[in-house]
């Protein structure tokens, strides 16, 4: 099994809490996507970042499709034209 956790920061939050709808859109409509939880930051400290994304995925070669997945790119288009900053972590459990 693979995580991938992304982190979000906008240039105003209200883009995060639309993002948080697009990001969960993917369920359903990306058939290599087996988990998906999406959570806004309540902190709102200067360390945070607005927006967590954890998804699973069964193997990498999945995690693969998921990231070249049309539906996906969509999503990824937005975040660059909202200039979206991004952390990311994969892992294996």
């Amino acid at each position: 099994m693979i995580k991938h956790i992304v982190f979000m920061k906008f240039p105003d939050f209200s883009l995060a809490k639309i993002a948080k709808d697009k990001l969960l859109s993917m369920k359903g409509n990306i058939e290599v996507l087996k988990d998906i939880e999406v959570g806004l930051d309540f902190s709102r400290s200067e360390r945070s970042y607005d927006l967590a994304l954890v998804t699973v995925f069964e193997n990498r070669d999945n995690l693969e499709k998921y990231r070249i997945h049309p539906y996906h790119q969509e999503i990824v288009k937005w975040l660059k034209e909202n200039n979206a900053q991004t952390k990311v972590v994969d892992y294996e459990l």
